[in-house]
Parts: C-alpha cells; sequence; structure tokens
C-alpha cells in the first residue's frame, strides 16, 4: 500500500487533536482496512465490493427486479446495467424478463454465483473476525447496530 494508505501508528511526536475528535476521520481509517481487507480475501475471486454487493442482494432475493436490487445498493441505473452485464457475461447471474413486469429483468444467481457468493462471505466473514478481534461480541452487534442508525438517518 502506498503512504496514503498506511495504517501504521501515528509517529509519537505526531499529534492528532483535533482530527482524533471527528467521527468521519475514525470512520475513514477503519473503511480503508476494510476495503483492503476485502480487497486481498475477495479480489483474488475477481470481485470488486460494488459487484460483491450485487451479487449478495441477488442471492438474498432471487428474481429481483434489476431496478431494484439497483436501487437497494443505491447504484444509479446505467452503472447498474453494465455491473449486472459483467455479471452475466463471467456467468455468475442469470438475467430473464419480470414475470410480473414485462420491461424488467428479474436477476438470479447461477450455480457458479452461488458457489462464489458462499466462498466470498466465508472470507469476508474471516476478514472482519481478525479486524474486529479487540471488540466483544457485544461490541460488535453495538457498533454494527450504530452504523446502521447513521446509515438510515439520510433515509
Amino acid at each position: 500500500m502506498g503512504e496514503i494508505d498506511d495504517f501504521s501508528d501515528v509517529s509519537a511526536g505526531t499529534r492528532l487533536t483535533l482530527l482524533d475528535t471527528f467521527v468521519g476521520y475514525h470512520l475513514r481509517r477503519a473503511s480503508q482496512r476494510f476495503a483492503a481487507g476485502f480487497a486481498d480475501t475477495v479480489g483474488p475471486m475477481g470481485m470488486r465490493q460494488v459487484l460483491f454487493g450485487v451479487l449478495t442482494i441477488v442471492h438474498d432475493n432471487p428474481g429481483i427486479r434489476q431496478g431494484a436490487a439497483g436501487e437497494a445498493l443505491g447504484i444509479q441505473r446505467a452503472n447498474m446495467v453494465s455491473l449486472v452485464n459483467e455479471l452475466v457475461d463471467r456467468g455468475l447471474v442469470a438475467r430473464r424478463v419480470s414475470d410480473t413486469d414485462r420491461r424488467a429483468f428479474a436477476l438470479e444467481l447461477t450455480p457458479a454465483g452461488e458457489v462464489l457468493v458462499e466462498q466470498g462471505v466465508e472470507r469476508i466473514r474471516a476478514n472482519e473476525a481478525d479486524l474486529l478481534a479487540p471488540l466483544s461480541a457485544a461490541e460488535r452487534r453495538m457498533l454494527l447496530g450504530l452504523l446502521s442508525r447513521i446509515d438510515g438517518a439520510a433515509d
């Protein structure tokens, strides 16, 4: 990783008096750690976070309309089309005309997509367990709850 992504401790003489009081600063640093862990563990499977997000939405909602999947993930329609095309081309997602709306596409995982999600989830859980090791199980649940509340505040 480059200097900007260096997660080492701040040198002994450097103070972060103001930065240390900003939640956003700590969220960004934590996010960088998680993103790097994702890239290291799931990246070799040819996955980017956004692609894996699409796969998990389809996994959890077989037959979901392409537009609804994009909306759930906050992905613009044009971007969603290219992401789904990539997943279809890789044989991970099957796209068919929706039974309820002939103008829309419904998405389902292929057997290869199911395997990739299963393996990816296993790797991500292991990585997150390592990153969250300093926290108790109750603290992990609390962190997830708090972050979910912040994320939901924008809705």
